[in-house]
């Protein structure tokens, strides 16, 4: 995880420093400080823990929840209200995701899962003051500046954590190690701001309901996981309630 931030702090900092971007006003560092401790450090850091103990596809499960966090936290934080059929939906599948998640628990929540949703309320916390601040700036500045800001404290948890574990780097390692840095966590959260400035934070936190049904796809062709029979179920049937009810309200929720 460190590692991972630490190039994709190198990479941000090449290009601000290409595009001669000056410092960010004062008054918009404490939300780049949200940005940074929730996207950076604490979204990465809590589900890296959550998976010592759980499953890809079981963690991709539990974060369907996030959708509903960053649209609430979207509502307090910016006064802008979705409709009761948006509320409706989220909630219909936030409840299908805690089943499934007690379901897999044996009835009762794991260590992992206190991990995941601790990581869904620090996430929700920098995707929203992240949407606000590209409606100020460019995305990519946004995730730019948050991952510079990480830079020593990475920096320096690269450094222990490559001293404690013995790295072993082979091609698939590599390609996978740059995608996580470049794509996912610089380039692709480039992206996901630019696009929550553009149609609002609530709309856009919908999106992120393809989310876990595409990481239980990859955790099978990539991972060879192996899928739990309730999980493609269970995710379906909270997309289908995420989705249909509200299909016509979430249109109106940014108007």
């Amino acid at each position: 995880m460190a590692v991972r931030s630490t190039l994709a702090a190198l990479l941000a900092g090449a290009f601000l420093l290409a595009g001669r971007v000056p410092l960010p006003e004062r008054r918009h560092w404490a939300r780049l400080a949200v940005v940074a401790g929730g996207v950076v450090v604490g979204f990465p850091l809590l589900t890296s823990l959550a998976l010592q103990t759980s499953t890809t596809s079981h963690a991709a499960v539990v974060v369907g929840l996030l959708p509903l966090t960053t649209a609430t936290f979207a509502a307090l934080r910016t006064g802008r209200r979705p409709s009761r059929t948006f509320w409706i939906a989220a909630v219909s599948g936030a409840v299908v995701v805690l089943g499934f998640t007690l379901a897999e628990s044996g009835g009762a929540l794991s260590t992992g899962d206190l991990y995941l949703f601790g990581a869904l309320l620090v996430c929700a916390a920098g995707y929203t003051e992240g949407g606000r601040l590209a409606a100020l700036m460019p995305g990519w500045r946004v995730i730019g500046w948050a991952l510079v800001f990480c830079l020593p404290l990475m920096l320096a948890a690269s450094a222990v954590a490559l001293s404690l574990e013995p790295v072993h780097l082979n091609a698939h390692g590599i390609v996978g190690l740059v995608w996580v840095a470049a794509g996912s966590t610089f380039f692709g959260l480039y992206v996901w701001y630019r696009g929550m400035a553009a149609i609002g934070i609530p709309k856009a936190s919908q999106l992120q309901l393809a989310q876990p049904l595409l990481t239980l796809v990859w955790s099978v062709s990539l991972l060879g996981e192996d899928l739990s029979p309730t999980a493609p179920s269970r995710r379906s049937r909270s997309w289908s309630a995420s989705r249909s009810p509200s299909g016509r309200s979430r249109d109106r929720m940014t108007g």
